[in-house]
């Protein structure tokens, strides 16, 4: 990987090519890959001043825990996306914990924060893709909000079933209540009934540790 890491960030970073010899050297330096397993986080305890992580392979949710202690995924980040919140303490005035999870085996290239820090306060390219990144998060929070808020609970559960499905390129979803309650900010039991009812209306059928899309034209008309 470290004979492969400047290619990779060059064609990940949009703002590579602005950079001077000695900052595209630092960040190369300061770079390091890691490695999770499903249920790892990016930087437990410390996560949210960790760094920047760019996702090389795999898939990671980011998600908030509630003062009730339940969870509710904010978004994905696949292949190539980049987790910002994962270097909140780079963000002035902003106190949003979030938390990170691999949901499949995943590798993530980290730039730590001092580095990046350093980089982004002499580059105005950098921190303007800080700034445009940073927003892009906040409109997909924002969304997230508006369905929990707004939307109908089985509209909001359609549409995280075909996601998934989307996500898994199949629609043999192996995800149990729990985690579906998890990423919904639910309860397992609403979760339950919302499922036996899309059982009865013969759009899913369930099965132990996992959901079966039968017929996505039913969970569309729910959306």
């Amino acid at each position: 990987m470290e004979k492969e890491l400047p290619a990779f960030l060059s064609d990940v970073l949009p703002f590579w090519n602005s950079l001077d010899g000695a900052q595209k050297s630092r960040l190369e330096n300061a770079a390091a890959l890691k490695s999770l397993q499903p249920g790892d986080s990016f930087g437990g305890e410390d996560e949210d001043c960790s760094g920047l992580y760019i996702v090389k392979s795999g898939r990671v949710r980011v998600y908030i825990i509630s003062e009730t202690g339940r969870e509710i995924t904010l978004y994905r980040l696949l292949e190539r996306d980049i987790c910002l919140f994962s270097a909140s303490c780079l963000l002035k005035n902003i106190n949003f914990k979030t938390y990170t999870q691999a949901e499949t085996e995943t590798e993530a290239v980290l730039i730590p924060t001092h580095a990046y820090q350093l980089i982004s306060q002499n580059s105005p390219e950098v921190a303007g893709f800080t700034s445009q990144l940073m927003a892009s998060r906040f409109t997909d929070v924002m969304w997230v909000m508006e369905q929990v808020l707004f939307s109908s609970f089985d509209s909001r559960l359609a549409s995280f079933l075909l996601e998934q499905s989307n996500l898994v390129e199949s629609d043999r979803l192996a995800i149990t209540q729990e985690e579906i309650a998890n990423h919904m900010g639910s309860a397992r039991e609403v979760v339950n009934r919302m499922l036996k009812y899309f059982r009865d209306e013969g759009a899913v059928e369930l099965f132990r540790g996992g959901v079966l899309i039968k017929d996505r034209k039913i969970l569309q008309k729910l959306i």
